[in-house]
């Protein structure tokens, strides 16, 4: 029997004051730690909902907080304006990322020798970020995430084995940015996973993905069988980078 407890962490990144939710078993110990990076949206019930999944699993999850002070939007253009701050400052990005890391490695519900990373969308972007910086993750996921390099990693530099969960109809990522990414991911020996799910548009894990595309116009949308399948997809990732 499980006893999940999700509650908020706030955390330093320079001058901001970040606010995380950590979830865990309070029952199981010290376990491996997978940050949890968000949509554009920011840091929805949406995203502490999966990191509560996440503890259910057996991992110490934290529900990271890339824009500061917890802040969301509610229409596209706001999510865009917090997006590309990060985006536009990818050092800032690289500071955020890092004190995740550093503040969930620290809780004493954690094993920081086991540590991973997973997002969606943009969060799939800073998932990558954060494995093309090396840093010590043994694992990392993108859901629907753009995969546009925004850092040149060195050969052999990436610790942490990859795995992409795209959309193959996702049309906000293009074919050029999906063989970019496999040539770097080559060129730099990086041990990584693709899996393109037909027929699946951008936005495929989050339910409120086919409302949210009708209502601004956006090629957005829910698909329950691939969100099941790439769940499952990582847990089974998981299982194998987590030993």
């Amino acid at each position: 029997m499980t006893n999940i407890v999700t509650q908020p962490l706030n955390y330093q990144a320079g001058d901001a004051t970040m606010h995380g939710h950590i979830a865990y078993d309070t029952d199981a110990g010290a376990r491996p730690g997978v940050l949890v990076v968000h949509e554009w949206w920011g840091l929805t019930d949406y995203l502490q909902r999966r990191a509560q999944m996440l503890a259910e699993l057996g991992y110490t999850a934290l529900a990271v907080d890339m824009y500061g002070g917890g802040q969301v939007a509610t229409a596209p253009d706001a999510a865009g304006a917090l997006m590309n701050g990060v985006l536009g400052d990818m050092n800032l990005a690289t500071q955020r990322i890092q004190a995740a890391y550093d503040a969930l490695a620290g809780s004493e519900h954690t094993d920081a020798s086991r540590m991973a990373c997973m997002g969606y969308c943009f969060g799939g972007a800073m998932s990558l970020h954060a494995a093309r910086l090396g840093m010590d993750l043994r694992g990392v996921v993108s859901f629907h995430g753009s995969l546009g390099s925004t850092h040149a990693a060195e050969p052999g530099s990436i610790k942490a084995r990859i795995l992409v969960c795209h959309g193959a109809a996702d049309a906000l990522v293009p074919d050029e940015q999906i063989d970019g990414f496999k040539a770097e991911m080559t060129s730099t020996q990086a041990n990584y996973e693709f899996i393109a799910y037909e027929g699946a548009l951008h936005g495929f894990t989050n339910p409120d993905a086919t409302a949210n595309g009708d209502k601004y116009g956006l090629p957005l949308a829910y698909d329950k069988a691939t969100d099941e399948q790439s769940w499952a997809d990582m847990q089974r990732f998981f299982s194998e980078v987590m030993i």
